[in-house]
C-alpha cells in the first residue's frame, strides 16, 4: 500500500484548501467551455477536477479514487491509457514530484494532450529544478504563477518538438 493509500480518509483535510487555491488561478488563466476535454493526471479525491466541462481523472492511488465521484481511472502518468491529441488541456496539480519517471510523464502527457496544459509544482520539492527545467525544454511556457507552496506552470506544445526518448 502506498503513501496516499495509507492517507486516503485525511487526504482532504490536509489538502483541500490549498488544491482549492490552485485550482482558483488555473481556472482565472485558462479559457474552457463546457465542450472542452481536460485530463487530470494525479487527480485523487477529485479536487482539482472541479471544472464545468468534460474532465477524465487519472491516479495511480485506489483509495484516493474511491473518495472521487468524477470521471477517473486507476493508472499512472507513465503510461496514459488514451488515443494521441484526446485531450484540449492536461493539467498535474501538485503531483509531479511523486511521478516514477518524470520524463516519460511529460512525453506520455504531450502525447494525450492537444495544445495546452498546466503544472502545478511543488517549490519545496528535491525535484523542483528538474521538473521545471523538463517543463521549459518540453513546452512553450506561456505563464507562470507563483503561489505559496507552487510554481503554476502555464504551457503551449511546441510546434515540431520530438519527444524525449
Amino acid at each position: 500500500m502506498g503513501y496516499y493509500d495509507k492517507i486516503a480518509q485525511g487526504y482532504n483535510g490536509l489538502y483541500k484548501e490549498e488544491q482549492r487555491k490552485k485550482l482558483s488561478i488555473i481556472k482565472k488563466n485558462i479559457k474552457i467551455n463546457k465542450y472542452t476535454k481536460i485530463l487530470d493526471v494525479g487527480c485523487g479525491t477529485g479536487i482539482s477536477s472541479d471544472f464545468n466541462c468534460y474532465v477524465v481523472g487519472v491516479d495511480p492511488s485506489i483509495e484516493l479514487l474511491r473518495q472521487n465521484a468524477n470521471n477517473k481511472i486507476l493508472g499512472f502518468a507513465e503510461n496514459l491509457p488514451f488515443k494521441d491529441g484526446s485531450f484540449d488541456y492536461v493539467i498535474s496539480i501538485t503531483s509531479m514530484h511523486n511521478f516514477k519517471n518524470v520524463k516519460k510523464s511529460i512525453n506520455e502527457i504531450k502525447r494525450v494532450g492537444k495544445d495546452y496544459f498546466v503544472f502545478s509544482v511543488l517549490k519545496k520539492s528535491k525535484k523542483f529544478g528538474f521538473i521545471r527545467k523538463l517543463i521549459q525544454k518540453s513546452f512553450k511556457v506561456r505563464q507562470v504563477v507563483e503561489e505559496d507552496k507552487d510554481a503554476v506552470f502555464f504551457c503551449q506544445k511546441l510546434k515540431n518538438h520530438k519527444l524525449y526518448i
